[in-house]
């Protein structure tokens, strides 16, 4: 089944890896790709130039199409995050969560396809102002940093009705019959974060991944705890889904104070140093129960390739 996104990237599946920060390096943006989707790196924050340039050429070394993920409001307080990026020229970017417009054209310009990330048709109107070429309807389902308060597929259908451009759905896809029935809502594609964590090419510390693999689908929370004792700088508009551990369950209503207490913050920071799961953030979507082994990313996409008989039921 060839979609948009498939032939546009010469993809033999229509699945884009989610750009996850400390998850999605080089290495498991490549075997994404290898492997027929399209591996996007996580460009956090925190990262530097120099990690991005790096992590980007094992990305790139296979010569398949790869993307990255950019935070506009991070890209504000870091330009130098775009200059890598336009030194690349990867064939998607990601870019979401504040405002687009200035960098949009700049991006375009160098021959790079604009994706943004939407929570709610609000956003998708300011994505298609801003000139983006493609529209993620990232429903609340999805692990890590965006928008709760729409599903995945009410959004979904919401933003096909909304635009002709190209829409991938993202958020509690978790396997083949998930992408067999965004495909059949009509989506380009689909953009899966979840079922990667646990992947052997995924920075994923080892005691995450335990963690990750004993939890079920009601096991995540949305909310700022985490970004609040992180002060990495998150506008409190984009909370992020994670798994539910200690340390958010001891602040959670005290977010604010948090932002300044620096005995939290110092607990978090060592916490996330040691990979402990029980203070440290471990952003996952609701399709976490479906995580029951360690796994490859070409091993994840030889299961969501089985789309096809799902779809093929249900024609009859």
């Amino acid at each position: 089944m060839g979609t948009w996104l498939t032939e546009k990237f010469g993809l033999s599946l229509p699945v884009v890896g989610a750009p996850m920060a400390n998850v999605s390096g080089g290495r498991l943006t490549a075997a994404i790709s290898a492997a027929g989707g399209l591996g996007m790196l996580g460009a956090g924050s925190a990262v530097t130039a120099d990690w991005i340039r790096t992590e980007g050429a094992v990305a790139a070394a296979s010569g398949k199409p790869y993307g990255i993920g950019l935070m506009a409001w991070s890209v504000a307080t870091h330009p130098e995050h775009l200059e890598a990026v336009l030194e690349l020229r990867p064939a998607l970017v990601s870019l979401s969560f504040g405002e687009l417009t200035p960098y949009v054209e700049q991006l375009q310009a160098a021959g790079i396809v604009v994706a943004m990330q939407a929570g709610t048709v609000a956003d998708a109107r300011e994505g298609i102002a801003a000139g983006a070429d493609v529209i993620v309807a990232r429903g609340a389902e999805a692990g890590g940093h965006g928008r709760n308060q729409v599903g995945t597929l009410p959004l979904l259908q919401a933003i096909l009705d909304l635009t002709d451009l190209p829409v991938l759905a993202a958020g509690g896809i978790s396997g083949p019959r998930g992408l067999a029935a965004v495909l059949a809502a009509g989506a380009a594609g689909a953009w899966i974060g979840t079922a990667f964590l646990t992947a052997e090419e995924a920075l994923t510390p080892e005691t995450s991944k335990q963690a990750l693999l004993a939890a079920d689908e009601t096991a995540t929370v949305y909310g700022t705890v985490f970004d609040a004792a992180s002060r990495a700088g998150w506008p409190d508009e984009f909370g992020g889904r994670a798994l539910r551990n200690a340390f958010y369950d001891r602040w959670e209503g005290q977010e604010q104070a948090l932002k300044t207490d620096d005995a939290g913050h110092d607990e978090y920071v060592a916490a996330t140093r040691a990979a402990d799961p029980t203070s440290a953030s471990l952003y996952a979507g609701q399709g976490v129960g479906a995580l029951n082994k360690p796994t490859t990313a070409a091993e994840v996409l030889a299961d969501l390739a089985t789309y096809r008989s799902y779809l093929d039921r249900a024609r009859g």
